[in-house]
């Protein structure tokens, strides 16, 4: 049996711990600056960030499901189309039930939503398991449907679309994007775990404002180029092929150099989701046309109606957005800060009066959806849509097209690329 311990050993002790303390503080090069802004967003975000570990883990054992049962092989052609439509038919039924349960708990008048929503969640859950069953099947069909079209498009190897089509349908991560008051510029996105409601929003977008004094926004997505690529469950075949072959285009970007630089700056994640865009759209119109020719959109008409004197005009959603871009950074430009978030507020109410329910209009806004220039809007003044569309028009093919585009590194050599191919 040991005896007491002296206490000259427990001074001893404490002072080798203070000592390796100090050590540790001094010389350990990732010892956190409180005062570090990425440590203050990291402490307003706490635990509410994403799991991408866990996701991935997840996706990949799907994946792994899928080929080994390989169930997709053994059906017909309009056996595999029906069964992604009735797949996606269940979605819409999920998501339904998931809206109306989460009306009853936010129903003030319902003293006993649990009671309330006994049955509906019972319903729930027996739908969320047939989806489960059936999904798997489902991806691996609308993978190989993407796949044969890219193939056709000049994308294949050995007969399969190089790099494989692999996406998985997913509850998304929120991303709380921030950028600085006086510019209009990306400066952090973070992702958030799914389902944060919000009130809960609204105080993350508080927090950065009142102790970084930057903007912040808390936005959906609707995929996201992880590998297998997170695309948000959907009831539209028309939207699951389009992003499908959006984030697609993005794994096939990440193999040359306009990919690799990404993140780079503002610029090339502009250049890079405009790009993914119109690649996307292309090749999402290509798989309904040859699989589902029911759900082709119908054509625009050349011309819309004439307005009679007594018609208002018809509401510009994307010419009013490019006015509010540009304005707003003329003001910022001017160092008129609190007068362009208030211009970009009474901008909101205009939009919102007209049925676009935009929560919240600040540069955050602008710093995320101004990297889609595919089409005129949130972009402003944008040299880059008009330059990659000029590209697309001048390529003799979809594959011409990114072969143009691949060795971009800059907003420069871009332009650049549109001025030759112009001439």
């Amino acid at each position: 049996m040991m005896g007491p311990v002296p206490w000259k050993y427990l001074l001893y002790k404490l002072r080798l711990s203070v000592l390796g303390l100090l050590l540790v503080m001094v010389v350990a090069p990732e010892w956190p600056a409180f005062q570090d802004e990425r440590y203050q967003l990291n402490a307003i975000v706490r635990q509410r960030h994403f799991d991408f570990l866990v996701w991935e883990l997840e996706a990949l054992a799907a994946k792994g499901e899928a080929i080994l049962t390989a169930g997709h092989t053994y059906l017909d052609e309009e056996s595999r189309k029906q069964l992604v439509l009735d797949y996606l038919e269940l979605t819409g039924e999920v998501r339904r039930l998931e809206n109306q349960l989460n009306a009853i708990y936010a129903d003030p008048a319902i003293d006993y939503p649990a009671v309330e929503g006994r049955s509906l969640e019972t319903e729930l859950l027996a739908q969320r398991a047939q989806l489960a069953t059936w999904q798997p099947i489902a991806e691996a069909i609308v993978q190989e449907q993407v796949s044969a079209v890219l193939v056709d498009e000049g994308f294949g190897v050995l007969g399969q679309a190089w790099p494989p089509v692999q996406m998985h349908m997913t509850p998304l991560p929120l991303i709380l994007i921030v950028s600085p008051r006086e510019e209009i510029r990306q400066i952090y996105n973070i992702p958030l775990e799914h389902g944060l409601t919000p009130p809960t929003q609204e105080a993350l977008e508080a927090a950065v404002y009142e102790d970084l004094d930057h903007s912040a926004l808390v936005v959906p997505i609707g995929g996201l180029g992880i590998y297998p690529s997170m695309i948000i469950e959907t009831s539209s075949i028309n939207f699951l092929a389009d992003v499908t072959a959006h984030e697609w285009t993005h794994h096939w970007l990440t193999l040359h150099p306009l990919g690799l630089y990404y993140g780079a700056n503002a610029a090339m994640r502009t250049i890079n989701e405009t790009v993914a865009s119109i690649a996307g759209e292309e090749v999402a119109f290509l798989v309904i046309e040859r699989y589902y020719p029911e759900f082709i959109p119908p054509e625009e008409p050349a011309a819309p109606p004439p307005a009679t004197a007594a018609d208002p005009p018809a509401f510009d959603f994307y010419g009013e957005m490019a006015k509010t871009r540009i304005r707003t950074d003329e003001l910022l430009a001017a160092g008129r800060i609190e007068e362009a978030e208030a211009y970009m507020e009474a901008r909101r109410l205009l939009f919102w009066e007209n049925g676009y329910r935009i929560r919240k209009l600040n540069q955050a806004y602008f710093a995320f959806y101004g990297a889609y220039a595919d089409q005129p809007g949130a972009t402003g003044a944008d040299p880059i849509g008009p330059a990659i569309r000029l590209v697309r028009e001048h390529s003799l093919s979809l594959r011409a097209f990114l072969e143009h585009l691949a060795p971009v590194t800059s907003l420069e050599e871009l332009q650049a690329l549109a001025e030759e191919i112009g001439n």
